[in-house]
């Protein structure tokens, strides 16, 4: 049977979107400093958009409800900031002191550490002075630094709070616009569905998220009080933060934990912060992050790995934290992202 003249080809139109798909990852990474704050205004928006419904039901402007949570946002950073300004005051005066102890502790395995240099010297040897001058350009970045910076950090939170209040302000106009172009005739009202519903799943699932990764805090700061270990309150709240990006984070503060145990503590006593963390920690992944999104949200964590991976490669840690939210709005916007079946067989539909 032959192809109708008028049916398009399969090949060209996977070959359009595959090239479509390139130029736009291409244009996403050469204006990073642009889209990654936008993108994750776009996730804030959706996150907070059912607080934004509920407050124009009481009869509040549009915009006026954008307003007020963009300031609400900006008071509970600066009050955060606030309440762990002391901790980092302090960690800061003790530098010297962590400079003593990682010396002492180098010094007490300088065997090893010979070793992987005496190995690491070989390596730099065979592959040239390239290495060593591309180590030697690496270093701590100075007060020259930041003034450089400072434009771009400054430009890229106007981008984000810019994003973030037109977002909240046309978000429904954006989606059946959105929904019109991707759909066609029939399928319109199915996209402008799917746009709603990927907006509820993100939203709920990031606030069941955020009240477990809270009680984490709580637990880990409680639990390295009563160790004595100084500023847990800090730490406490780094395990709410980091633990929204997943499996990184986790990592990244257990080996902090392990470096301030090395600083504060002698002997088994060392490894107690790490060991408490990462034992709060397997119970919320294992247990109670399962029992409250596990039953609505059904994610293979392989594809989350993969997704997070790829945007942390892609965006650095703003793609960290946009990662779970795009891949949570597009599986459902294609409809991929199905909701976890009922154990009880009676509970089927027939």
């Amino acid at each position: 049977m032959k192809r109708s003249a008028t049916a398009p080809d399969p090949v060209l139109r996977v070959s359009v979107a595959i090239m479509a798909a390139g130029t736009l990852l291409l244009a996403l990474k050469v204006a990073e400093d642009i889209f990654a704050p936008l993108m994750l205004a776009i996730v804030v928006g959706v996150i907070f958009a059912p607080l934004a419904d509920r407050l124009e039901r009481l009869g509040l402007p549009r915009g006026v409800v954008a307003l007020g949570i963009i300031i609400g946002i900006f008071f509970a950073i600066a009050a955060l900031a606030f309440l762990v300004e002391p901790y980092i005051t302090l960690v800061i005066d003790r530098i010297p002191s962590i400079k003593f102890e990682l010396g002492k502790l180098m010094f007490e395995y300088r065997g090893l550490i010979q070793g992987i240099g005496e190995v690491s010297g070989e390596i730099e040897d065979a592959l040239g002075a390239a290495v060593a001058e591309s180590s030697d350009a690496t270093g701590v970045p100075t007060m020259k630094d930041a003034l450089f910076l400072a434009p771009v950090i400054l430009a890229q939170a106007l981008v984000f709070l810019g994003g973030l209040f037109f977002f909240l302000l046309t978000r429904n106009d954006i989606y059946r616009w959105m929904a019109h172009r991707i759909g066609s005739g029939p399928e319109t009202p199915m996209m402008l569905e799917r746009f709603c519903a990927a907006e509820k799943m993100v939203s709920r699932y990031f606030a069941a998220i955020s009240v477990v990764n809270a009680g984490l805090g709580l637990a880990v700061g409680a639990a390295l009080m009563l160790i004595g270990l100084p500023g847990a309150v800090v730490w406490g709240i780094a395990a709410m933060l980091l633990n929204f990006v997943l499996y990184l984070g986790p990592a990244a503060l257990a080996g902090g934990l392990l470096l301030a145990g090395i600083v504060n503590f002698d002997g088994l006593m060392t490894f107690a912060p790490m060991a408490i963390y990462l034992g709060l920690n397997m119970t919320e992944a294992q247990f109670v992050t399962p029992s409250l999104v596990g039953r609505h949200v059904q994610i293979n964590p392989f594809l989350i790995f993969v997704a997070l991976l790829f945007w942390l490669w892609f965006w650095g840690p703003l793609g960290g934290i946009v990662a779970i939210p795009v891949t949570l709005i597009t599986l459902r916007l294609f409809d991929i992202l199905g909701d976890r079946p009922s154990r009880n067989p009676a509970a089927r539909p027939a």
